[in-house]
């Protein structure tokens, strides 16, 4: 086996949910980006269409969204179930270091579609399967450099707030 089969093996195994995140973070802003820039560029795309798009939040562009994401929560929850369920998780993301967002450019799907349109009907699913892929990648590269990480789904429901607080385009471009 080879070395570089080796490392990525152990990234692959070291990877998991970190639900005690933290804010103490040593790799400089710019190698963050630089990891989602490059897991971007280079996960596996229908027709190598580069459909997968990424929001990198840092400090306090991170804690805006996790403020949206209260006041959203609280706002279309009942206070009980928004205390139990939501609140606390929340203040537990909050805390962290920062954010991704992930999104799939609609329009770069559609020029593949054009390009073939005999398999037009399996492109949502091929994108899933590609966001899927875009989103591994970074939580192992993230893992790798001894950055902790976890996976949350606040869509559909911050969706609205967020596509205009950072300006993200309706069709994901």
């Amino acid at each position: 086996m080879s070395r570089s089969t080796l490392v990525i093996g152990d990234a692959i195994k070291n990877r998991g949910s970190r639900h005690l995140l933290s804010n103490d973070v040593e790799i400089p802003d710019e190698r963050i980006q630089d990891i989602v820039r490059d897991a971007v560029l280079h996960s596996p795309t229908p027709f190598n269409c580069q459909s997968g798009r990424a929001v990198v939040l840092l400090k306090e562009e991170h804690k805006k969204f996790w403020d949206i994401a209260h006041d959203v929560a609280k706002a279309s929850h009942a206070p009980p179930i928004f205390e139990k369920a939501f609140a606390p998780r929340i203040k537990m993301f909050r805390a962290a270091y920062g954010t991704i967002l992930f999104y799939e450019d609609s329009n770069a799907l559609k020029v593949a579609e054009g390009k073939m349109p005999i398999v037009k009907e399996k492109m949502p699913q091929w994108s899933e399967h590609a966001t899927g892929m875009l989103q591994y990648a970074v939580w192992t590269m993230l893992t790798a450099e001894g950055l902790g990480a976890n996976l949350q789904h606040y869509n559909p429901m911050v969706d609205s707030a967020v596509a205009k607080q950072w300006d993200i385009p309706e069709d994901g471009a």
